[in-house]
């Protein structure tokens, strides 16, 4: 492992220009205290600020080529990387150990972008893929540090080649089911960009971090056009879904620490509470369904988020599609329910603030709300963690712009996505369960509704409007429609009914949330003993029923 560099008396931040005392820099992890610019660490420095102390173990060096072409410009190549050794102290553009973080074990592949600029050569692509493959032998996650400018142009098409090369490792991984993390620094450019950093199951930026493929003034000389501000930086990525979370350096070890900690639960489990779901509808029965749609849509009922707050340990909400912007409207992430490992996804309308309700869209997702509940769900699958969803919608989004980004074919991948998932899934219509937009959250193994919830193919308004000819029709409608809980459950569409506080639950939300935990966590444990094979068939049996005559129970329409 490399020697860390003493600080200089004084350093100057490069974001504000202001002074630091050296100390102070290093006791802040080299961040501005002023302006909160994070100056770049070397790789030495990085391991030894992400790792446990004392349990850093160097991994390489590996066999490679060092100047393929015997490259000459201004001057030879092989100049250039002994001048780069000697500079920094690293054989590479890359340092990788293996270690723990908070406890956990991890392979750390860290780049440094003194060493010719970070670019991915030989080396760089030989270590990154050892670093892969270690983790892949010792069954421990893989942490990645980019760095870089792109690839090394000293070494021709081979350098190119280092981009597939270590796709495929991360491929190796994602077939083993380990879980992969990128930690993107800045700048990360080029063929780093395109290949394994951007490859991650989970990928975190620190602040102001810039990423992309061609650099922003490439861009502006090649197009002509002035750049937005901010653009490619790691806020900027977060806004448009490329990236997962902006972490602050301060606060990378306890996010890393909850990543690394994930892990399938083996071994029987003790048995749930059969008490905690109501699975008769006789229980509901008198419940005038108007009166459900009023109090599924109370806008003090408690959200996705005040849920997790309750229930959630170590929840760490993960961020955008990968592919155009992250849609406020659907929260997902990894956490700890009742101890045990999950990937919750929920509707999220933003509780009784009505400028909250309009920045989540009153939980009506965007396309790319869906793409990231299935990116979550692919997760999940690859790291054999269970899914909760919790479902709180009106209906699919009925703007231009859902449209136009492909919703209809965003409900229908994640409704096929669902069907085949290999672990439990556990869904609960926690309040409105409208249309598509609910029901793309919803093909799961056990499905429940809370005893205030609704579920219905449109709304009592919607179907008011269109048969009805009526819009203050809308009671009757619901009547018709047969949405509330008791008789969702007479229909078999619902396995069981999740009790509320009798006032309901936007009066008590912790005691909802505690009868919330009691069912959803008697679910799992009657699930997670399944093995993938009987958990698909089940599922895809359960709805494969749903309208043929196979002579199960029908609803009892005498009931008022």
């Amino acid at each position: 492992m490399a020697e860390r560099t003493e600080p200089a008396d004084w350093v100057r931040c490069a974001g504000c220009g202001a002074l630091v005392y050296g100390k102070r820099w290093t006791r802040t992890l080299h961040v501005c205290p002023d302006c909160g610019h994070h100056g770049r660490l070397t790789a030495p420095e990085r391991l030894e600020q992400l790792l446990d102390p004392g349990t850093a173990e160097s991994i390489g060096p590996v066999p490679a080529l060092h100047d393929p072409l015997g490259f000459v410009d201004s001057r030879p190549y092989a100049e250039r990387l002994e001048r780069a050794r000697a500079d920094t102290g690293l054989p590479e553009a890359v340092l990788c150990a293996a270690g723990t973080v908070e406890g956990q074990p991890c392979v750390a592949a860290v780049m440094d972008f003194r060493f010719l600029g970070g670019s991915l050569g030989c080396a760089v692509g030989a270590l990154i893929t050892h670093a892969a493959r270690t983790s892949l032998e010792r069954r421990v996650p893989l942490v990645l540090v980019p760095a870089s400018g792109g690839a090394r142009m000293q070494e021709g098409v081979l350098s190119l080649m280092q981009m597939a090369k270590t796709a495929q490792a991360m491929a190796e991984l994602d077939e083993a089911g380990v879980l992969t993390v990128s930690i993107v620094t800045d700048p990360t450019y080029g063929g780093v960009a395109a290949s394994f950093a951007t490859l991650a199951d989970v990928i975190l930026a620190e602040p102001g971090a810039r990423m992309g493929f061609a650099g922003p003034r490439v861009i502006e000389q090649t197009t002509g056009e002035k750049l937005p501000e901010g653009f490619q930086t790691a806020e900027f990525l977060l806004d448009h879904g490329m990236v997962d979370d902006v972490v602050p350096r301060v606060g990378l070890r306890p996010v890393l620490g909850r990543l690394l900690g994930l892990r399938a639960v083996t071994g029987p489990l003790p048995p749930g509470d059969g008490a905690a779901i109501l699975r008769a509808a006789d229980d509901l029965v008198g419940r005038d369904p108007w009166h459900s749609v009023r109090l599924a849509r109370h806008p003090e009922r408690p959200t996705t988020l005040d849920y997790v707050r309750r229930l959630v340990d170590d929840f760490q909400e993960l961020h955008g599609d990968r592919l155009a912007e992250d849609c406020p409207a659907i929260v997902a992430g990894t956490g700890r329910l009742a101890g045990t490992p999950v990937v919750l996804i929920g509707h999220h309308k933003g509780g009784p603030d009505l400028g909250e309700r309009r920045r989540r869209n009153f939980g009506m997702a965007q396309p790319s709300g869906y793409r990231k509940a299935a990116r979550l769900m692919r997760l999940a699958a690859k790291l054999g963690l269970p899914v909760v969803t919790l479902i709180d919608t009106p209906g699919a989004n009925p703007g231009p712009e859902a449209e136009t980004g492909g919703q209809a074919a965003a409900i229908a991948e994640n409704l096929r996505l669902m069907a085949r998932l290999p672990v439990p899934i556990v869904a609960v219509l926690i309040g409105e369960g409208g249309s598509g937009g609910a029901l793309a959250l919803a093909v799961a193994d056990r499905v429940l509704v809370c005893a205030n919830g609704t579920y219905s193919v449109i709304s009592p308004e919607g179907c008011a409007a269109i048969l009805w000819k009526d819009p203050q029709a809308a009671p009757a409608a619901a009547a018709s429609l047969r949405l509330h809980p008791g008789d969702l459950l007479s229909l078999g569409v619902v396995d069981g009914i999740v009790p509320e506080p009798p006032a309901g639950a936007h009066q008590d939300h912790a005691a909802a949330a505690d009868l919330l935990e009691a069912a959803v966590t008697a679910a799992l444990h009657e699930l997670i003993p399944w093995d993938p094979d009987r958990l698909r068939a089940d599922r895809r049996a359960r709805f494969h029923r749903y309208g043929t005559d196979t002579g199960a129970a029908a609803a009892d329409w005498s009931q008022p």
